[in-house]
């Protein structure tokens, strides 16, 4: 099995693509949105497709296709990934993101790694003006990452909390009545 299908079933594993918003991951975008003075901060999430932003603030877009996205560049990579100027950058110039909405001229992502290294997705700011991005706005970008890795945990182990609380009422329901 391939890399990329091992990242993608784990990515699955954890049962979060396509749920509702959760104030639990607003408060991480709102916080990177925040600390960067950033207009738009995400979660985003790479399936086989597609990027699918689990939280968002300052876009209306759920998802776009992953050959647009910038997020993809940063979970090759599991490091932090800058593009201080997507107009200058020949990767990104002619990218609809950039030249369409939501114009897209700085992008810092850092990668969302699981206990076992794989990378579902990032946490990013975007700006709609060329920016630098030092060492520890890098280190901080990080940890806000790993905060919204700890958001999917505690997703995925509630739901698996919640299937256990079902079966043992099932199984009890089934000794009561014998």
């Amino acid at each position: 099995m391939s890399m990329e299908a091992k990242r993608l079933e784990a990515l699955d594993s954890y049962r979060i693509l396509d749920t509702a918003p959760h104030p639990s991951f607003d408060s991480v975008t709102r916080a990177a949105q925040t600390a960067f003075d950033a207009p738009i901060a995400l979660i985003s999430l790479l399936d086989s497709y597609r990027q699918w932003f689990k939280s968002r603030i300052g876009l209306d877009l759920r998802e776009t296709p992953r050959h647009y996205s910038f997020c993809a560049h940063a979970v090759g990579l599991q490091d932090v990934f800058v593009v201080e100027d997507a107009h200058s950058d020949s990767r990104f110039r002619d990218n609809p993101l950039v030249v369409e909405e939501p114009h897209i001229r700085f992008y810092a992502g850092a990668p969302i790694i699981d206990s076992e290294g794989f990378a579902l997705g990032t946490l990013c700011v975007i700006d709609h003006k060329a920016r630098q991005f030092d060492a520890r706005e890098r280190r901080l970008l990080g940890e806000f990452a790993e905060c919204a890795m700890t958001a999917i945990t505690l997703h995925s182990q509630s739901l698996l909390l919640l299937r256990a609380d079902r079966l043992i009422k099932r199984y009890a329901g089934r000794e009561l009545m014998t």
